[in-house]
């Protein structure tokens, strides 16, 4: 059994694009088996230096999958086992 791959989204607090990303992001992970780690891009000097301004950030297994607002394939392209 393969490891799901690591997912973070770099969020912040009062954003609703990040909310709402999130809620569309939930199913997609789920019905990958994988599960998303969110953390605040205010809270990392050096994320904040490179996201700051592209949030919400989708990261799959390091890998930038999307910012802003959800982009479902390619999240779910990079999700799918290789």
């Amino acid at each position: 059994m393969s490891t799901p791959p690591r997912v973070v989204v770099w969020s912040r607090a009062d954003c609703p694009l990040c909310d709402e990303l999130l809620e569309a992001l939930a199913p997609l992970l789920a019905a990958h088996g994988a599960a998303g780690e969110v953390r605040d891009v205010d809270a990392d000097p050096v994320a904040l230096r490179r996201d700051g301004h592209k949030g919400p950030v989708v990261e799959v297994e390091g890998l930038v999958a999307c910012h802003g607002h959800l982009d479902a394939a390619e999240v779910g392209r990079l999700l799918r086992p290789r």
